[in-house]
């Protein structure tokens, strides 16, 4: 992974995080690392834990952000949530987002275009 995009993929979810804070969600964990993968953020609203995926692009050349959220990551989205419940002895409702984070980074400074907020994004059986 290029510096550019490492920097652009952390300047995604900070901007990810406070987009969510400044929506009424708290945020519980940032970068939860399974075996599984990792889930970029673990918000709650209400009694609602919501597992995040966080994709940040400079352009649509490739596709939309969240066309890369596709059933295999879906999969290891659930995965890495079921070993959070796991470890912290939790059972409440549960949801998986994906914030699409447009943005970029011209001559070190980082600039944000918009945040897509897409809810609800597991495909049955995915």
């Amino acid at each position: 992974m290029s510096r550019y995009n490492k920097n652009l993929g952390d300047f995604g979810e900070a901007a990810a995080a406070e987009y969510l804070l400044n929506h009424g969600y708290d945020i519980v964990e940032r970068n939860f690392r399974t075996r599984f993968g990792e889930i970029d953020i673990i918000a709650r609203l209400g009694q609602k834990l919501i597992f995040t995926e966080v994709k940040t692009r400079s352009s649509e050349m490739y596709g939309l952000p969240s066309e890369a959220v596709d059933r295999r990551k879906q999969k290891h989205m659930r995965l890495a949530a079921e070993e959070y419940f796991r470890e912290n002895n939790c059972e409440c409702e549960v949801e998986f987002d994906v914030l699409e984070v447009s943005a970029a980074i011209a001559d070190g400074v980082p600039t944000l275009f918009g945040i897509n907020h897409i809810q609800d994004v597991l495909i049955d059986g995915g």
